[in-house]
């Protein structure tokens, strides 16, 4: 048995969830004994109100900031300590969002995994990505963007994508039958996406009577100018959610085409394909490459297009059912949670 530390970031942190939590069974079965080290304070929570009002009693704020800044340093400790136990080191992300802080203290071999451009956090993510990069023996990225940036950084680099659990998300009926629903599911910091393209849904929504627009986050959007009869608002479970991807017919996936977003990994996309749904995506950074791999959706540059996908799978059911159909066996068979595992334990064997 390979003894693996895994320093996450958090409980609910999407990348601690699906880049290591959802292998640590299957691992196990391959022969890797995954000890995952969760920080108690998750390294994007904001400072606690008591200490925020510190401020009103004349602390300066850099003095509120440095000290939340210490205490999620110390929550790191057990981490670290787990990882000079182990024979590999399994390190998602850094661990401050751009911040180097006491990487250097984890033990080698060490697999530095990375799903997002981390090197664009403030204030000084690129010099800690890049440093961390030079000191891990393999970077495992997300995608081809990524692996590119860490190229220059790292001796070793290997592309693994986000595994979508295909037994857990699935396609299934529920309320599907219902309208016609399109779906966005994601964490609020993302819907800025979705409200950039108001203007298209909204005319969508009004031109069929029969459709609306189901949105799953922690919480609602903002729109100015979609009726709030057409919108129903889902507030984000981790039990709940695979219920509510199968309440849509068509997911969305907008972004703006900006140096963070091409390193996004599409996981989004990857869960609309394993419910068995189309999705219409701005054909950025890996959602252009998943489009290319067969017909899963349609990726949409414009207002025009996004208004006129949505109008295709609204009139052609059959074309739905088999970009769905498509979409749900390109998951199992490129991104599912098997797959992407063996591509770890191949990882994990050479280090061990």
């Amino acid at each position: 048995m390979i003894n693996v530390a895994a320093i996450t970031s958090g409980r609910n942190v999407p990348s601690a969830r699906f880049r290591v939590r959802q292998h640590v069974d299957v691992l196990r079965e391959m022969g890797v004994c995954i000890r995952e080290r969760i920080p108690p304070i998750e390294k994007y929570a904001p400072a606690p109100g008591w200490m925020s009002r510190l401020t009103q009693y004349g602390c300066p704020g850099f003095l509120v900031e440095c000290g939340w800044r210490a205490v999620k340093r110390s929550a790191r400790i057990p981490g670290i300590l787990e990882s000079r136990r182990s024979q590999v080191t399994w390190l998602e992300r850094l661990l401050l969002p751009g911040r180097l802080t006491e990487e250097w203290l984890l033990k080698r071999p060490l697999v530095f995994d990375v799903d997002d451009a981390i090197w664009l956090f403030p204030p000084g993510g690129l010099h800690a990505a890049a440093a961390v990069g030079r000191r891990a023996d393999v970077v495992v990225a997300g995608n081809e963007y990524i692996a590119d940036w860490f190229r220059a950084h790292a001796r070793q680099v290997r592309v693994i994508p986000t595994a979508v659990d295909t037994d857990h998300y699935h396609p299934g009926r529920g309320s599907h039958a219902d309208g016609f629903t399109v779906g966005w599911i994601g964490t609020s910091s993302n819907l800025p996406f979705l409200e950039a393209i108001e203007a298209p849904l909204r005319r969508f929504l009004e031109e069929h009577p029969d459709s609306r627009l189901l949105v799953v986050a922690d919480r609602p959007p903002m729109f100015r100018a979609v009726p709030r009869n057409k919108v129903r608002y889902i507030p984000w479970s981790m039990g709940g959610e695979a219920e509510a991807l199968r309440e849509m017919h068509v997911g969305l996936m907008p972004l703006p085409d900006t140096e963070w977003t091409r390193g996004k990994c599409s996981f989004k996309m990857l869960l609309y394909m394993a419910t068995g749904i189309p999705a219409v995506v701005s054909p950025v950074g890996m959602n252009r490459e998943i489009l290319d791999i067969g017909s899963v959706g349609v990726g949409a540059n414009d207002d025009e297009g996004w208004y006129e996908a949505l109008s295709c799978y609204h009139r052609d059911p059959h074309r739905r059912e088999s970009d769905g159909r498509e979409g749900r066996a390109i998951a199992v068979q490129k991104f599912g949670k098997r797959i992407v595992a063996k591509a770890l334990l191949q990882i994990f064997r050479e280090l061990a």
